[in-house]
């Protein structure tokens, strides 16, 4: 007999699930209500913790009686609860970008839906007459039922929204027990097609409390400001349950503590208080009063009482722009997921605050709620800490795009309760947030019937803010245009950034633009410096905030991330999840740093710097700068020469000012030194989020550099001895042996220790980025770029003058190409055992089959694995790259080789450091090797060989070489956003091109002189 499954039933979008409403706390009394801890509200049980727990195949498995009040559960297993229960050894692991697993044929599920059966006790000892007892869940994946001592009481969809039941009717005095029957997937899975893994079960509170049925069940705030954005109104409209004569008691207190006014009113009729120049809520400036609400019976007893955090702002439309506050704001942004390494979207708020607080840190003042709502206290942390939200809908179909019909249920109106229940309920539970700029109807769902009569409701429900969707493509019925990884430049049919500006006629924002996996991404510099441009661009949001890597611990105890294919599933998006600006431990990755510094809040310009001139910018839309201080730090070198603190002028948001230096320190001419200015701004108070002191903003200016001083050489002898195929060149205290073969040094010892074990040779790959996926194919199967030949052509040496000359002619191809170099190395030897080396390169053969961008072009040595102190001078102190490297300053740096390395979840290139003209490294014996030029240089120095990270799945897998692995390129390809986002611009692409790169390696004594000294010689 056919008959429709609860959850594959799309017209059940709930069964007894109370109205959704604002998410608030109810208090007995002002002083309870004045210590905002659910535990002084009326009743409240957290029903968080251990419950007993049966994992099915299926739910039909156990289809009758596994909710009977007294049912024995001795030999169930304990769960806890929140929890993903994949997570805690239950079904199957799971990580897919865009796939179904499972057929399309909505609203039809597979048989074998996995299914969890949970079950707990609780205690009611207490009366309560005119209450309403109610059951929240908080986050359910994917539907639910609900049991109450043996009796249906309620089931739900939407797994990321609040479900709320009343149980007053079947609660009793004493024992009782709840029961919950989750299925994994449902109807409701069709709308749930998220970037993310797939993981089941109760992820949020579970939460038993009760509320007067005589005080308010909703209630709606919202800020009004006049046209010249300086009174306000402030509204505020409520629902009771009951309509019984009831009175409520206004007071709006402001941050000092003072009344701003109070008045009492009938409960069922409307406020609209103005207030005079409120103090305004932005990211920048989260002012905060407290409205409390004294709900009164008809006698003037108190029923309730209600705070609720009141923040003043607006958000309108003009033309193409939007304005918060009178202001076309710019959105500084990321995309967050609610992620845990270990208990996967179980997420305490705590870990939510760390998150906020991280991204003030670092310049960040926007989140969109990818995509889903967050669990409730995000948006309490918003209001407080100051970040605009886009709170986006539980709702994403993106397996549909490879049917061929996208809209297949998104523009099918019988699914249009499912759609508009999603938006509805999301507004009502966030809306009296001040930090909510925008509602988002979801993501990569197509367009359709469903998304006009979502964006209906919220404009009916919701008028005061605006409705954003990126699927909307045509701006039919969202306020914005929302793009996703425009391009800067394009080739190709791409829309690129100079259409928006051209045709766009609503504001535009980038939803998604930059994608932080692995290593990159690039190119933000040239975003921003769009968004700076134009007003109608108000910024954009990097796809994403966390790496979502799986923690996992080896045989040997070692943590490790695992990441989808790990656990045998199939299809998966392999590292894909792997693609965040923090990572899985919360480490802020290089790229955040990178983001820090492009959205920092002063940008500094050089007007004169013979004179001392520059101008400030301030980046803030209504910040002055005045709670920073200025730092100026002059250098020479590494040697500081004087710092000092100075205040900065009152330069308002959006606003720019020259300021003069009053006195520039008398800088030495040490001739090859390069002499520094650093800006610093940093707080001149302690913040909710950061200590005074904390840097927000810097610069730096280089502000006078010589060339470098000229190498006197004293005269010395030198001999050379051959043995079969190799000639050593001695010289007092060294030795430097050439291969006859491969014309290459093979080793350099001094003091009778081996220090290069291998000389330079050419190399122009490195280990792919998560940002060359879609080159990778072409670069491994059409031009073989890790499979490099080479070939000697010629070899001459000759010893004259004290000083030994070596040359080698060689090409340099790949399996099966038709375009090479043709390579000159050259080695000049000196007394002293200096060795310069000049290395240049033809293009040459069929150039017209060349790749487009080729990895690197330098080239690599292998030093003694003592060596492992680096100093040098250049861009600093993290990696960098053509296309990544604002955070990085050129000046003097000094780090152990292990810290050199980032360790990305998933092996690749990386510890680049650009823009050089010094390397030195030294071992704990006082050895010292400084590679010298007077032309930049990047260099990169690990103990891994460019093929161990490019096999390495994980971190696990490397094993470091008994050797330094150091890399002297003259050009790095940049990194650029190509994993989902824009490739390699043009600028920064490293090309099949000539080249030439010199350099000078010198031996020395590290307590007999510096590499700071001996980096001025040219």
């Amino acid at each position: 007999m056919n008959h429709v499954k609860r959850w594959e039933d799309i017209q059940i979008d709930e069964i007894n699930r109370m109205d959704a409403r604002a998410h608030y706390l109810s208090y007995p009394s002002r002083k309870a209500a004045e210590t905002g801890d659910p535990a002084n509200t009326h009743y409240y049980q957290c029903l968080n913790g251990t419950w007993k727990f049966v994992y099915l195949e299926a739910p039909e498995y156990w289809e009758e009686g596994f909710y009977l009040d007294g049912l024995d559960t001795t030999e169930w297993d304990d769960l806890i609860v929140p929890s993903n229960w994949q997570l805690q050894g239950y079904g199957k692991m799971h990580y897919s970008d865009l796939w179904y697993n499972f057929p399309i044929n909505p609203p039809f599920v597979p048989t074998d839906n996995p299914t969890g059966i949970y079950r707990r006790e609780f205690e009611w000892n207490r009366q309560a007459d005119g209450e309403q007892i109610i059951l929240r869940f908080h986050g359910v994946d994917s539907a639910f039922e609900l049991y109450i001592n043996g009796v249906f009481l309620g089931y739900s969809k939407g797994a990321r929204i609040q479900a709320e039941f009343d149980i007053t009717d079947k609660i009793r005095q004493g024992k009782n027990n709840i029961t919950v029957r989750v299925f994994q997937w449902s109807d409701g899975t069709y709308l749930e097609d998220q970037d993310m893994w797939w993981l089941s079960g109760i992820f949020r509170d579970v939460e038993l409390y009760s509320r007067p049925i005589a005080g308010l069940y909703d209630l709606t705030i919202n800020t009004l400001f006049d046209q010249k954005w300086q009174d306000a109104e402030l509204h505020v409209s409520v629902k009771l349950t009951n309509q019984l004569g009831q009175r409520i008691e206004y007071e709006l207190i402001d941050q000092n503590g003072e009344c701003i006014f109070q008045l009492e009113e009938d409960a069922d009729h409307p406020i609209c208080q103005t207030i005079s120049s409120p103090l305004k809520w932005s990211a920048e400036t989260p002012n905060l009063y407290h409205l409390y609400m004294t709900v009164k019976d008809n006698e003037g007893k108190t029923i309730e009482v209600i705070h609720q955090h009141i923040g003043f702002r607006s958000i309108v439309v003009s033309g193409d722009i939007f304005l918060v506050n009178g202001v076309a704001i710019k959105l500084k942004g990321v995309n967050r997921h609610d992620y845990n390494p270990k208990t996967g979207r179980v997420v305490l708020e705590e870990e939510i605050e760390r998150d906020i607080i991280i991204m003030k840190q670092h310049n960040i003042n926007a989140i969109r709620t990818a995509h889903y709502p967050n669990s409730p206290c995000l948006y309490d942390l918003c209001d407080r800490y100051g970040m605009y939200v886009i709170d986006e809908a539980d709702l994403e179909c993106h397996g549909f795009e490879l049917t061929g019909k996208y809209d297949w249920i998104s523009n099918d109106p019988k699914w249009e309760l499912a759609y508009v229940s999603r938006i509805e309920r999301m507004i009502e539970r966030d809306k009296n947030h001040p930090c909510i700029i925008m509602w988002s109807l979801g993501n990569e769902s197509s367009f359709g019937h469903n998304f006009r009569s979502m964006a209906k409701r919220a404009k009916e429900m919701d008028p005061t803010r605006l409705v954003h969707y990126e699927g909307d493509r045509e701006c039919e019925v969202t306020d914005v245009y929302s793009t996703m990884y425009t391009w800067l430049e394009s080739h190709g049919n791409r829309r690129t950034m100079d259409q928006i500006i051209e045709n766009s006629k609503k504001p535009h924002i980038l939803c998604e633009y930059a994608h932080a996996m692995g290593n990159g991404p690039g190119n933000l510099k040239e975003y921003q410096d769009l968004f700076y441009k134009y007003d109608k661009l108000q910024g954009g949001f990097i796809w994403e905030w966390f790496d979502h890597g799986i923690e996992t611990v080896s045989e040997d105890g070692e943590v490790y991330y695992s990441y989808g294919g790990d656990f045998g599933d199939d299809p998966t998006n392999g590292n894909f999840c792997i693609d965040g600006l923090i990572m899985p431990d919360g480490t802020p990755s290089p790229s955040l740093l990178e983001y820090k510094k492009v959205i920092e809040p002063v940008q500094t310009e050089c007007i004169d710097l013979e004179m001392g001139r520059f101008k400030l910018i301030n980046r803030y839309d209504f910040l002055a700068l005045d709670q920073m201080e200025l730092t100026l730090s002059y250098f020479e070198d590494d040697k500081l020469l004087e710092s000092s603190t100075i205040e900065l002028p009152r330069i308002q948001g959006r606003e720019t000012a020259e300021i003069q230096l009053s006195q520039v320190p008398d800088i030495g001419k040490v001739q090859g030194a390069k002499y520094f200015l650093v800006f610093s701004y940093r707080l001149n108070q302690d913040t909710p989020w950061a200590k005074k002191g904390h840097e927000l903003a810097n610069a730096s200016f280089i502000l006078s550099e010589t060339e470098k001083q000229p190498k006197e050489y004293a005269d010395g002898e030198l001999y050379t001895t051959k043995s079969g195929a190799f000639i050593t060149v001695h010289g007092s205290k060294f030795t430097v042996t050439f291969d006859c073969v491969k014309g290459l040094i093979k080793e350099v010892t001094r003091n009778g220790k081996v220090q290069i074990e291998k000389g330079p040779q050419f190399n122009f790959w490195r280990a792919p980025i998560d940002n060359d996926m879609y080159l990778l194919d072409d670069y491994r199967t059409k031009y073989f770029m890790h499979l490099g030949h080479e070939r000697v052509r010629n070899i001459q040496y000759d010893l004259k003058d004290g000083v030994f000359e070596w040359q080698t002619d060689t090409y340099y191809g790949t399996t099966n190409s038709s375009w090479y170099y043709q390579l000159h190395y050259q080695y000049k030897i000196y007394p002293d055992g200096d060795i310069v080396c000049n290395i240049s390169g033809i293009a040459s053969g069929m150039k017209e089959n060349a790749p487009e961008m080729i990895p690197r072009l330098g080239v690599q040595l292998q030093l003694n694995k003592d060596f492992t102190d680096v100093q040098w001078r250049g861009r600093g102190p993290g990696e960098s790259y053509a296309d990544s490297k604002q955070a990085n300053h050129i000046g003097v740096y000094h780090k152990n080789i292990k810290d050199l390395f980032v360790n990305y979840v998933k092996p690749q290139e990386n510890g680049n450091r650009s823009d050089c003209d010094w390397v030195s490294i030294a071992d704990q014996s006082s050895n010292g090797i400084i590679f010298n030029t007077n032309e930049a240089f990047n260099f990169q120095a690990l103990h891994y060989e460019v093929h161990d990270l490019e096999k390495a799945k994980h971190t696990i897998d490397l094993k470091p070489r008994d050797y330094v692995v150091l890399h002297l390129d003259s050009q790095q390809n940049g990194l650029g956003s190509n994993s989902c986002g824009q490739n390699q611009l043009k600028k920064y692409r490293c090309t099949f091109e000539d080249f030439s790169l010199s350099f000078k390696i010198s031996f020395y004594c590290c307590e007999e002189t510096s590499a700071v000294e001996l980096g001025r010689i040219g």
